[in-house]
């Protein structure tokens, strides 16, 4: 299926670009979420006439990117875990707790979807964690996973 895309997309395509994909990507993903357009003559007419205008918001992205960019990144955060003797945890630490960590340190809102754990957290120690915040813009952060005092 012929889709115009909305948005740059990281290994996908460029704004005005059309592109052949899966029927349920361009129908599930892509439309649904306002990142691409069916290829029919009026849209391909339509997006020439807006891309400068798609080109200036997604500019404007990218620079917001780069600030949430430059607040985070190489930083350090810990999370408190119960774990077992051998230093492993009952469960690991997910892309959500991430997120709603760095919104209780920063107060920066950073969706679950964009966080990508570069080796799964199921243990203490220290691991880097990728943020994608824009199609060329990403960062990478230290989550230091320690022991909780266990209840008693």
């Amino acid at each position: 299926m012929k889709v115009i895309l909305l948005e740059n997309l990281r290994r996908i395509g460029s704004i005005g670009e059309i592109i052949d994909v899966k029927r349920g990507f361009a129908r599930n993903f892509l439309i649904s979420n306002k990142k691409a357009l069916y290829a029919s003559k009026e849209n391909i007419a339509e997006v020439e006439k807006i891309k400068s205008e798609l080109s200036k918001k997604d500019s404007e992205k990218k620079k917001e990117a780069q600030k949430i960019s430059e607040q985070i990144n190489n930083k350090e955060y810990q999370i408190k875990k119960l774990s077992t003797e051998n230093k492993e945890l009952y469960g690991s630490v997910k892309p959500t707790e991430i997120s709603k960590l760095i919104l209780e340190n920063d107060n920066l809102d950073i969706k679950p979807s964009m966080i990508q754990p570069i080796t799964e957290i199921k243990s203490i120690g220290k691991f880097k964690v990728k943020i994608i915040l824009h199609s060329e813009v990403d960062s990478e952060i230290t989550i230091n996973v320690v022991t909780a005092d266990t209840i008693q």
